[in-house]
């Protein structure tokens, strides 16, 4: 049985925390300074005049909800971006204060808990505002006490109005309306396509100066993602126009809050982003096969020399992708250990014969570092042909996360 490891226990969906002792050696660590770490980062690249949305949708990508989105609003964080008005009703139980976004819309029997809990959704259809209005006027509110952030689809074709057909929904922002337009959005899907954001930039900064026009204020401009402060080398045109016009930029940070860049090119050598989760499990049970035995389901693995294995009690369940069988590794004793076999459901098999000494109760490292080697989400996103976002968020509920540093 391993040995409880320091911080506090919080396992996923629930939001408050868990300090009950786990028996099961499969656990993630949380690490709170490197958070802090990243927000920092990200702060300082982002600029005085730019607030920082932190998005925590997913479970703050698997990290842990009510601890990530506490530790990043006290780090100063001016809103938290969740994907659903029930994410952000259960955030709000820990985050008293919080601006909390929703930013997938909403539906029908909705509106009522988005304004009792105080949300902030991103609207983009005019049943939206009818929701909304209705849900005001039965609680009897006064004119622009609802904020909503109205999303512009400048070219990804998602979520979103096109910007020709947005006067119907600006007349809802009339002065005596409960609705208050507190922010226009958009989403830049290909951040390396230079051109391509940069027109949809020039289409949202259009759909601004319009609704400006129209006699319908607002507070700020959303626009961008972690890519967009991973790439601010200078002031791009969407800084310069609100600053010309007094109106504040939000950017919304996700992944690189969590320690991972969304780019495809390198970063700047002096960018510096810390993976704040770490995967561990223990070995269980050893064994020594001959030449010619099989391992795993299909016998997929066939033993050429005799071979030592290490049981793990970690599989798909778990999040550990199935494609990783006989392809990736873990790091034991600080050396790497290929995976043989398939993985199951619960169980995995890393071959361990040319590392010595490995017994039962050894540290295992499925992400993160053991003495100076290293597997992070990218690697096992490389590996199965996906991105580090999915790895993260499919670690499943069953793994405890536990608040380390």
């Amino acid at each position: 049985m391993r040995d409880q490891e320091p911080g506090t226990r919080v396992s996923q969906p629930a939001l408050r925390p868990n300090t009950m002792t786990g028996t099961r050696p499969t656990w993630a660590e949380i690490s709170r300074g490197k958070l802090v770490h990243n927000y920092s980062l990200l702060r300082r690249l982002a600029g005085p005049q730019t607030d920082i949305l932190a998005v925590v949708k997913a479970n703050a990508y698997g990290h842990g909800l009510a601890e990530c989105a506490t530790i990043l609003a006290r780090a100063g964080a001016q809103a938290l971006g969740v994907t659903c008005v029930e994410e952000g009703v259960a955030l709000r139980r820990v985050c008293g204060d919080a601006r909390i976004v929703i930013m997938t819309g909403l539906c029908a029997d909705e509106a009522d808990a988005i304004i009792d809990d105080r949300l902030t959704p991103v609207v983009w259809e005019l049943t939206h505002l009818h929701w909304l209005e209705a849900a005001a006027q039965k609680r009897g509110l006064r004119p622009g006490q609802v904020p909503v952030h109205l999303e512009i689809d400048t070219g990804m074709s998602r979520q979103g109005v096109a910007p020709e057909q947005a006067d119907s929904l600006l007349e809802h922002f009339k002065p005596e309306s409960p609705l208050r337009l507190e922010a226009l959005m958009t989403h830049f899907p290909s951040p390396d396509d230079a051109e391509a954001t940069h027109q949809q930039q020039l289409r949202l900064i259009a759909a601004a100066e319009r609704t400006l026009d129209r006699g319908v204020s607002f507070d700020a401009l959303s626009a961008g993602s972690s890519a967009a402060v991973l790439q601010r080398h200078s002031p791009d045109r969407l800084d310069a126009w609100t600053a010309q016009n007094g109106i504040r930029r939000i950017v919304r940070t996700g992944i690189a809050l969590y320690g991972y860049s969304p780019l495809r090119s390198p970063l700047d050598p002096a960018i510096t982003l810390n993976p704040v989760l770490s995967w561990k499990t223990r070995v269980v049970s050893v064994r020594t096969i001959e030449s010619g035995a099989a391992v795993g389901y299909d016998a997929t693995f066939i033993a050429r020399r005799g071979t030592r294995l290490a049981l793990l009690p970690v599989g798909y369940g778990d999040g550990l992708n199935r494609l990783l069988s006989n392809r990736g590794g873990v790091l034991v004793r600080g050396q790497r250990a290929p995976i043989a076999g398939r993985i199951s459901m619960d169980h995995t098999v890393a071959d361990v014969t040319d590392i010595p000494g490995v017994a039962n109760g050894d540290k295992v490292v499925l992400i993160g570092e053991q003495d100076g080697s290293r597997i992070t989400a990218d690697d096992l996103a490389s590996l199965t042909g996906t991105i580090a976002y999915e790895v993260l968020c499919a670690i499943s509920a069953r793994v405890p996360r536990v608040m380390v540093d």
